[in-house]
């Protein structure tokens, strides 16, 4: 090979050995006649010092190359100078003393920084992404995922699973999403459809009697782009025979917590994992994927709310809506230009209007006069009012109340992008905590309302929950008290079954 060593491998054990490296030039620094360069390869990163008087060919190797030049190097390697060592660095008490040097490619000036983790369009990432993946944070998340996946591989394997590969091009199958196709060749006019998950390849296993199975599974829908989907991604499938809800969310658990701490130990991981139903999140949180690393948990106060005179508030639960918000803490001294920006930011997450009501620190709750409330637009109540309200959300005097009202559906997106838009501003999220929680009895249905008909919330591969199977195959399904989305129409008249009472599975 061209090098017996890695760049980023060399310790205080190997001064005195000699080592021949190859790398990109990361760093060039010239100190009025010595030159250092930070020589790099996917290991790391080593300084290397060209001293013209013990090497001068070497010298003029290094006088010549430039960032992203490719160089193999041949030296010794040395301890730096005390006032020299970087602790920040794994090779920092270290340095290579070239006695030989060979440039084994140019390059011309690059269109980014490759040694700087600034903001690169990433339209010009794309179009450079050889460049971009030679980045240290790009080379670190696939380094990362790397770990990841073998530790995944490791773990199940020595709790009996078996990795079984499933087709790529296979019939299409009714899951929710668009195939992808793929023309045949040899039989012209039909098509192979991709996966949109090995969903029923992988129920077949478990008929056939495998028990355990997973696969590191490639995934493809034809979808338009979201937050939180692709077009084709990566997923963890595994099945389990002969067991229960439980086992399942256990062994999940005992994953991911031995996969952190093994792959990742300087996060802050909470254990054991929360789990709530659905019904908890979205009363909480508005949200079946909560942000649990802060508080600001939501409130409904319709009641509350329909004792003012805001004609909002009245139209609203006639409609068969609600009223609900959460507490900022800390933050009544918001001025109008920023509620104003709040509002906007609700507006663009759909929601029709954002009320808010600022509570000075003046006074203690039962002590509120009119001088200590500030309120929206239209918005009028009495301090006793006020300070029912505010014990009933947890508010104290110094704090901002952001209520919203409306159809549920309608509502809950747009209040938890403005919770998790609140914690980001207040830093309420540590960056190094891991949250997880399951998130239990999901509605088996959900109302379609673009589309007239019923959908499955999660997918269509989950079962009803303990108790409710009868109410499915029956038609016994309780009565929905009114329509869905608090249209006359959504669902014929109120009283028709309302399928989303069916809770599923895990």
């Amino acid at each position: 090979m061209l090098k017996d060593a890695s760049c980023g491998d060399l310790r205080a054990t190997h001064i005195g050995n000699r080592v021949t490296l190859a790398g990109w030039v990361h760093r060039r620094r010239d100190h009025g006649g010595i030159i250092f360069i930070d020589l790099r390869d996917r290991s790391g990163l080593v300084q290397v010092v060209f001293n013209p008087e013990l090497s001068p060919g070497s010298h003029r190797v290094a006088d010549e190359v430039r960032p992203e030049w490719v160089l193999r190097v041949t030296g010794e390697v040395s301890r730096r100078p005390p006032e020299a060592e970087n602790p920040h660095l794994p090779t920092g008490y270290v340095e290579v003393v070239a006695h030989a040097a060979e440039i084994l490619n140019s390059s011309p000036t690059p269109p980014f920084y490759i040694n700087e983790d600034s903001e690169v369009d990433e339209t010009l990432r794309l179009r450079y992404r050889y460049l971009d993946l030679r980045r240290p944070k790009m080379q670190e998340n696939l380094i990362l995922r790397h770990r990841l996946v073998k530790f995944i591989r490791d773990f199940l394997d020595q709790r009996g699973f078996l990795e079984i590969e499933t087709p790529i091009l296979i019939k299409s199958t009714p899951e929710g999403a668009r195939d992808f196709l793929v023309p045949s060749r040899l039989q012209k006019g039909n098509f192979y459809a991709l996966p949109q998950s090995p969903q029923q390849l992988k129920q077949l296993l478990m008929v056939a009697g495998i028990e355990r199975y997973f696969q590191i599974a490639r995934c493809f829908r034809d979808e338009d782009l979201r937050a939180d989907r692709q077009p084709e991604f990566t997923q963890l499938d595994l099945e389990m025979s002969f067991v229960d809800e439980n086992d399942v969310l256990s062994l999940i658990e005992e994953l991911y917590t031995s996969m952190i701490e093994t792959v990742a130990p300087d996060k802050k991981l909470v254990k054991p994992f929360p789990r709530l139903t659905y019904d908890e999140a979205v009363s909480k949180y508005a949200s079946d994927k909560p942000d649990l690393r802060f508080g600001m948990e939501m409130s409904e106060v319709t009641d509350i709310a329909l004792k003012t005179d805001f004609r909002v508030f009245h139209g609203t639960a006639e409609q068969g809506g609600i009223v609900k918000g959460f507490v900022v803490p800390g933050q009544a001294g918001y001025s109008n230009a920023m509620l104003r920006e709040l509002e906007q930011f609700a507006r663009e997450h759909g929601a029709k209007g954002l009320s808010h009501i600022r509570i000075g620190a003046g006074h203690s709750l039962d002590q509120l006069t009119n001088d200590d409330l500030q309120f929206v637009q239209g918005l009028r109540m009495a301090p006793s009012l006020a300070r029912d309200l505010a014990q009933r959300m947890g508010a104290s005097p110094g704090d901002l109340i952001l209520l919203m009202a409306g159809i549920p559906r309608e509502i809950c997106p747009p209040l938890s992008a403005l919770r998790n838009e609140m914690g980001k501003r207040l830093g309420l999220a540590d960056p190094d905590a891991l949250a997880f929680a399951f998130v239990l009895e999901f509605p088996l249905f959900e109302w379609n309302l673009e589309a007239g008909r019923w959908d499955s919330a999660h997918h269509p591969f989950t079962s009803p929950a303990d108790g409710y199977s009868e109410m499915l195959y029956s038609g016994k399904a309780p009565l929905t008290p009114l329509c869905i989305g608090g249209n006359e129409g959504d669902l014929g008249q109120p009283g028709s079954p309302d399928l989303g009472a069916i809770k599923s599975r895990a």
